[in-house]
């Protein structure tokens, strides 16, 4: 399953070109990233890390992965439906866990005082690895789903070209030709515009909840360009400015500045430190309006890594889709080993096989956003801090999955251009629309 460039990753000087045109096309691509130095202004900005020669992929995985994001869309849609799991799942693991009580808590006050918003939308990321089974085939093993503020649909939506443009300068036409065409920003725009038009307010907006300092913009703001070829405007606020600025009416409809939102999509308030004690009460705020949100936070849960965890178990996956055996296979196939943590015989089994064999395993927090792992030394030290601890149920036990690494380039603003070894993940985005208890699932998924 590895890429094999070859000769290409012997001519240093060679790389050294190649490199230098890569970073020019993915400039002019718009495969941008604002500087560290000043996150909050686009007057100096750099291009976003990227590989000098595309990744390649099984077609046989791509179209696995394809085929089971429908699926995905479904069971992410019922779990955040089934209040009762949700509670039973994450019972012992809001007792632990601050930040994922107190989203369990607004979620228990929309449900005390009634869900206002009929319309919901997901749009989620399905992230994967490749490794071999036992008999030496392929396999596609899912690292996790993100169901808030999944990224990087913009900018994926432009390394196509600079991918083409680098095999092109080679003379190797036909391989560029093979690089397939991807687009995910627009379909995300579309989930949205889908939700915005069910809604049924032609002059309300769409609210994108981000964060003031941001690097990632220019990802976001190729939905927000999709959306407005549509006539649906964005307006950009962060949850202070909600605190401050936001109301709802008699009958729970949200408005910002006065102006009425149909749809409120999150590209902040995934982490706890994105969270001061008003951001928690502009969220409430949100989520007790008719708007639709993006997530709501019923399906923010639903992406927990506990809710992950839990849905591995033996015969949960019936439970949550009844009469879909078809369905439950292809969800349970990308299932690598999961294990509970809580206190009891079945999280001290998992501890002891985690102690006993360290690199088979990862220990995961309930947190979103990257880096927040442990592995070998550092996943030991912690095991054994927490294994008589009622601490350790908030987390969760993974079986590392082993993918084949491969040789190409990283390139990175001030970095040097040389051969690195590689591992890749393949993203497939998830856009389905729900209005009340009919589901509208759109019928494709779209790759990063």
């Amino acid at each position: 399953m590895a890429t094999g460039w070859g000769s290409l990753l012997q001519d240093e000087r060679q790389l050294e070109e190649l490199a230098r045109q890569a970073v020019d096309r993915a400039l002019a691509e718009g495969v941008l990233l604002r500087t560290s130095q000043e996150p909050s202004s686009s007057n100096v900005v750099s291009y976003a890390p990227f590989t000098l020669f595309p990744s390649l992929v099984p077609s046989a995985l791509l179209e696995q992965a394809y085929a089971v994001q429908m699926d995905f869309n479904l069971l992410v849609d019922a779990v955040s439906q089934n209040a009762a799991f949700l509670e039973q799942t994450l019972s012992s693991t809001i007792k632990r866990d601050d930040y994922t009580a107190r989203l369990f808590d607004i979620h228990k006050q929309v449900l005390k005082e009634g869900i206002a918003q009929t319309v919901f939308l997901g749009l989620n990321r399905s992230d994967y690895m490749f490794q071999h089974n036992a008999d030496g085939s392929p396999a596609l093993k899912q690292i996790e789903i993100n169901t808030i503020s999944a990224s990087f649909g913009g900018l994926a939506s432009r390394t196509p070209a600079v991918h083409r443009h680098v095999l092109n300068v080679l003379s190797k036409t036909k391989e560029a030709a093979k690089i397939l065409s991807n687009n995910p920003s627009e379909g995300l725009a579309l989930g949205i515009a889908k939700a915005w038009e069910l809604y049924g307010s032609a002059n309300a907006l769409v609210l994108l909840i981000a964060q003031e300092k941001e690097r990632n913009i220019f990802d976001q703001r190729a939905i927000e360009n999709e959306l407005l070829a549509r006539n649906i405007h964005v307006i950009r606020r962060r949850f202070e400015d909600v605190f401050e600025k936001g109301s709802l009416d008699q009958d729970r409809r949200l408005f910002m500045d006065g102006q009425e939102v149909a749809v409120v999509y999150f590209r902040d308030g995934y982490m706890p430190s994105q969270y001061s004690q008003q951001n928690w009460e502009a969220r409430l705020l949100l989520e007790r309006s008719c708007a639709v949100k993006c997530p709501d936070i019923a399906t923010q849960l639903a992406g927990t890594k506990k809710v992950q965890q839990e849905l591995s178990r033996v015969g949960m996956l019936e439970v949550l889709l009844p009469g879909q055996p078809q369905a439950v296979a292809r969800l349970r196939a990308t299932f690598a080993g999961l294990y509970s943590l809580d206190m009891g015989e079945e999280g001290d089994q998992a501890i002891a096989k985690a102690l006993a064999a360290p690199s088979r395993f990862v220990l995961k927090p309930q947190r979103e956003g990257g880096g927040n792992n442990l592995y070998g030394e550092e996943m030991v030290q912690a095991l054994e801090q927490l294994k008589d601890s009622e601490e350790r149920a908030s987390y969760i036990l993974m079986e590392k999955i082993e993918p084949e690494p491969f040789g190409n380039c990283l390139l990175r603003p001030g970095s040097p251009t040389r051969v690195d070894q590689c591992i890749s993940e393949l993203g497939i985005f998830g856009v389905y629309v729900r209005k009340q208890k009919s589901r509208s699932l759109w019928p494709k998924s779209l790759r990063y």
